[in-house]
């Protein structure tokens, strides 16, 4: 994903160096500053509001840990004050929360590894974090009461944030906070990609999913959900794609069409994505505009049949791609696996067992899929080629998110914060 490129810009700038024959002093200070930054996974913990950080592949042990709320007293304090923000944090507390706090959904950091951006549900915004003090560089406040996943562009210049209660996707300069624009998406924006050129985003919105309206006939009720492609630059819409039609085309009429967690393949021609409900994902066929397969999974004898039981409408959230484009990595939420699974024959490997797993990402390496085990505190790698657990590690309250990024490389921790 984009976050990860950092380490191929600081060699190109390294090489030009070399290329334009500067001194001998100045090549040496390029090397320096590409070796200064050590690639690591960042795990949000939504609950204790913490951030581990951790090494990207290998044994993928723990570098060091950052708390993303020293704020914390000045942000209660506002919200007390405040009786609907309130409402809307105690709202986010006993619904989506599961009766916590969210203080950590997504992350991602800066391009020189000194800093990184946190978006907070239960506080409504956005935060740049000082890796070596812990302190706060910037703040940005979304518009609603809830802020939630984001994206971060291909050069790590610019991150998106869904602004969930306000049907609005902001886009700020990761250095600086600033708003660069903004768009409107459908019901309750959730997941944000770029495309790999930075031309395009696109915003997934998954309506209402904290109602226990989860029959098939009453989906109707869950809002407005469609992806919203947007120009990059402009922030203006290209393209509406209700999965709606598409579903019904494809003989799925009882299906959600909130669509959860998605991955392009490398070359952008599909989009692979999960919907609220299902036990599996779906193919989708950019150039056609059409769906054109669909995978279910196995499921779970223990896991109950009644929807309203399943987080925030979720049977399965999660899903990534290894880097050659072969495998995909599914989290089977409630039903408690991951597996891998061949994207030619879409025949999924061993279910590996895991605790409510919430997302999946790819190790810095390529060689593994990374889950989150938000039921079990711990994140867990799993080998695209095998399909078997190859680690797990343990990380703080209810990990979500799990993103590539980059610290300085002597870093173990702030100082202090």
């Amino acid at each position: 994903m984009p976050a990860f490129r950092t380490r191929h810009l600081c060699s190109v700038a390294a090489a030009l160096v070399l290329t334009i024959a500067a001194p001998a002093t100045a090549a040496t200070a390029a090397d320096s500053s590409a070796a200064a930054l050590r690639e690591v996974l960042f795990v949000g913990n939504n609950w204790d509001g913490t951030a581990d950080v951790i090494k990207s592949s290998g044994d993928f042990a723990k570098v060091g840990r950052l708390n993303v709320i020293p704020d914390k007293d000045a942000r209660m304090a506002e919200i007390n004050a405040d009786p609907i923000k309130w409402i809307y944090f105690m709202a986010i507390r006993n619904g989506v929360g599961e009766g916590h706090d969210q203080f950590a959904d997504d992350m991602y950091s800066t391009p020189d590894g000194k800093s990184v951006v946190v978006s907070r549900p239960s506080f409504a915004d956005v935060v740049s974090i000082n890796l070596a003090t812990g302190t706060i560089n910037w703040r940005f406040p979304v518009s609603g009461y809830r802020s939630d996943h984001m994206a971060v562009s291909p050069d790590g210049t610019r991150v998106a944030v869904s602004a969930s209660t306000a049907n609005t996707v902001h886009v700020l300069d990761i250095n600086t906070g600033k708003q660069l624009g903004s768009f409107a998406t459908g019901d309750k924006p959730h997941e944000n990609i770029f495309t790999k050129d930075g031309k395009y985003i696109w915003n997934m919105a998954i309506g209402d999913v904290n109602t226990s309206l989860d029959d098939p006939a009453w989906d109707w009720t869950k809002g407005d959900r469609h992806i919203t492609v947007v120009d990059a630059t402009t922030y203006k819409q290209v393209k509406i794609i209700d999965m709606r039609d598409r579903l019904d085309a494809f003989g799925l009429t009882d299906f959600s069409d909130a669509v959860r967690p998605a991955v392009f393949s490398p070359d952008e021609s599909k989009l692979y994505f999960q919907v609220s409900f299902f036990n599996g994902f779906l193919e989708y066929d950019v150039a056609t505009d059409k769906i054109t397969r669909m995978k279910t999974l196995p499921k779970n004898p223990a896991t109950s049949e009644d929807r309203t039981t399943w987080v925030n409408d979720s049977r399965h959230h999660g899903i990534s791609m290894n880097p050659a484009g072969t495998k995909l990595c599914v989290a089977g939420t409630m039903d408690d696996y991951a597996t891998v699974v061949d994207r030619s024959t879409l025949q999924e490997g061993p279910l590996v067992t895991a605790s409510k797993p919430y997302w999946a990402t790819v190790s810095g390496d390529g060689k593994d899929c990374i889950i989150s085990e938000s039921g079990a505190d711990q994140v867990t790698a799993i080998d695209f080629a095998t399909g078997q657990k190859v680690t797990s590690v343990s990380v703080g309250d209810h990990p979500q998110r799990v993103r590539l990024g980059h610290v300085q490389a002597d870093w173990t921790g702030p100082a202090t914060g």
